[in-house]
């Protein structure tokens, strides 16, 4: 009797010729190596060419928006400017234009509300106010008028930033920038000055205190960012940090509390100082002023 187990032609026998167990398998599922480093890397799906770029519009210095223009002739500015292009109170060679954007030739006739108006370059001009020159456009024929003071720096028709009264002195900013005009003026300004009043008396110490803490007059919560006494000088000089361009809102500060205000002094308007710049004299701004400004 044959010894099956010892039977070494039944099929499946390595050493017959039929299923070869291969060296790379496991039962009957293939292993997979490691691809060499050597080997090809597939290549990478190919992306979809991209549309080219819409050439960009140059910019051309002899036009400007309709808006700017308005606004560089000094007449408001460009969100006001917008509301008058709208309501086709702005004509351009005679033909009302109310479309927004549109952009006009310097050489183009521009009428707003029925006035001729040109663009004008913005001009910046620092004034280190003296006394008895007032700010008010309403003052009695032949009183003396800070514009006077500036009439000599530029052909352009400025505006004083503000109001201050006769008795006033310190900085005082001119512009035909209405934007900056505006900025400089609305209740909310963000923009710091700094004033040195000078008083009939010391000024006491709980009253200063009072000062800082915020004072009640005439039904409105005044606030100032720091007051203190002046260095080296009487306690009858002040300095007062607010953000207020009205400078009768100083003097009311301190009249409230029974104290007479001899002087007030601008020293600082919005990061602008005195220094260099004797009373009466007058400089533009540099360009980094000019950014400064419009950050601030």
């Amino acid at each position: 009797m044959s010894r099956q187990g010892n039977d070494k032609s039944r099929p499946g026998s390595a050493r017959q010729g039929g299923y070869k167990k291969d060296s790379n398998t496991r039962g009957n599922a293939p292993i997979r190596k490691a691809p060499s480093k050597f080997a090809s890397k597939p290549e990478a799906p190919k992306e979809a060419p991209k549309a080219p770029k819409a050439p960009k519009r140059p910019s051309n210095p002899d036009e400007m928006r309709l808006n700017r223009y308005i606004s560089n002739s000094g007449m408001c500015s460009r969100r006001d400017a917008d509301i008058y292009i709208q309501s086709g109170n702005v004509k351009v060679n005679g033909v009302p234009v109310t479309e927004m954007g549109y952009r006009v030739k310097l050489t183009d006739a521009v009428q707003f509300d029925g006035v001729n108006i040109t663009p004008e370059k913005k001009e910046y001009v620092l004034l280190n106010k003296p006394k008895n020159f007032s700010t008010a456009g309403d003052d009695a024929q032949g009183a003396a008028n800070v514009v006077d003071l500036v009439r000599n720096a530029t052909k352009s028709n400025l505006f004083p930033v503000g109001r201050m009264d006769k008795t006033t002195t310190g900085l005082l900013l001119f512009t035909n920038d209405t934007e900056i005009v505006q900025k400089f003026t609305v209740p909310n300004q963000r923009s710091s000055k700094v004033y040195q009043v000078t008083l009939d008396k010391n000024l006491k110490y709980e009253d200063l205190e009072r000062i800082q803490a915020g004072l009640m007059i005439e039904d409105y919560k005044v606030f100032v960012e720091e007051v203190a006494y002046i260095d080296d000088q009487p306690k009858s000089e002040v300095g007062v940090k607010m953000k207020t361009s009205n400078v009768k809102v100083v003097r009311k500060i301190f009249e409230h509390l029974k104290y007479d205000v001899l002087k007030v002094d601008r020293v600082t308007f919005a990061g602008l100082t005195k220094k260099n710049l004797p009373r009466g004299d007058w400089r533009f701004l540099t360009e980094q002023e000019i950014i400064n400004l419009k950050n601030s």
